[in-house]
């Protein structure tokens, strides 16, 4: 006789919800966390620096006229706020313009000399040579060759910076993946299509390292170009007031010029993460 027995209702079992509290919390509290450090260790930083800089002055083991305390520096930039403000503006928009230029004709040429094998021959070794040279040696040729004013000054920016632009771009885009590329060539893409989608945002990395490198450089270009042809700017400040024996003044001026560096390039450094979205998450972080 056959035993007939009903199946067994299926039993269905949910999927549990995950956990939300506790690490979500913990999520927040890590992001938290994360953005207080970037916001308190640089003043932590800056902190120690001016206390090093008060104690070293305090004990003059530098001589006073060469470091002054930074309170004296404080009060030169008070007395004539607005003087060294408009000096502020003038090197700030030298930086900007030179950069600019130097960017786009970096990349440019970065381009040429990944995409063609004579050029790069044919380029690289005057490349080198011009950036070998001491750029504060040709600064009274380019006042003899551009008068005073701006062109000397941003054609001294133009040349510090765009050494490593154009390395970097280079670098780039002779660097490509192998993977991507092939999968490129896998899906018939046009060398222009290869390029637009594969090969520049691939390169991208590397030209913001050249760009970033560049920024800080761009400064020192402009402060080297006043110093040589400048009719104002903080360049011009610093030469002034150290030719007279006002050095709290001059350091007012060179805290100014550090003080715009600094925020420049932070700003690219917003640029570079608003334009490279994917990079944090494809990349090792500390």
């Amino acid at each position: 006789m056959t035993d007939v027995r009903s199946p067994e209702p299926a039993v269905t079992v949910a999927p549990s919800a995950p956990e939300a509290g506790p690490s979500a919390g913990r999520a927040r509290a890590r992001r938290w966390g994360g953005g207080a450090a970037a916001a308190l260790l640089p003043a932590a930083g800056l902190l120690v620096a001016l206390g090093t800089w008060w104690v070293v002055a305090r004990l003059e083991l530098v001589h006073p006229a060469a470091l002054p305390p930074p309170g004296d520096v404080v009060a030169a930039f008070a007395d004539q706020p607005a003087r060294m403000l408009e000096h502020t503006v003038l090197t700030t928009r030298e930086i900007l313009v030179g950069f600019a230029l130097s960017a786009v004709a970096g990349v440019l040429l970065g381009l040429a000399l990944a995409t063609s094998r004579t050029v790069e021959r044919m380029f690289t070794p005057l490349l080198v040579a011009v950036n070998a040279v001491p750029k504060i040696t040709l600064g009274p040729l380019l006042v003899v060759a551009l008068g005073w004013g701006q062109k000397p000054i941003l054609t001294m920016v133009f040349l510090l910076c765009f050494f490593p632009i154009v390395l970097s771009t280079a670098t780039g885009l002779t660097t490509t993946p192998a993977d991507l590329a092939e999968l490129a060539r896998s899906l018939n893409a046009s060398r222009w299509q290869a390029f637009r989608k594969v090969r520049f945002p691939a390169a991208l990395p590397q030209i913001f390292v050249g760009l970033k490198v560049a920024m800080p450089l761009a400064a020192i270009g402009a402060v080297i170009g006043e110093f040589q042809a400048g009719e104002g700017g903080l360049g011009y400040v610093i030469q002034q007031y150290a030719g007279i024996g006002d050095t709290a003044t001059a350091w007012a001026a060179i805290m100014l010029v550090a003080l715009v560096s600094i925020l420049l390039y932070a700003a690219l450094l917003v640029v570079e993460r608003r334009a490279l979205p994917w990079q944090r998450e494809t990349t090792s972080s500390r």
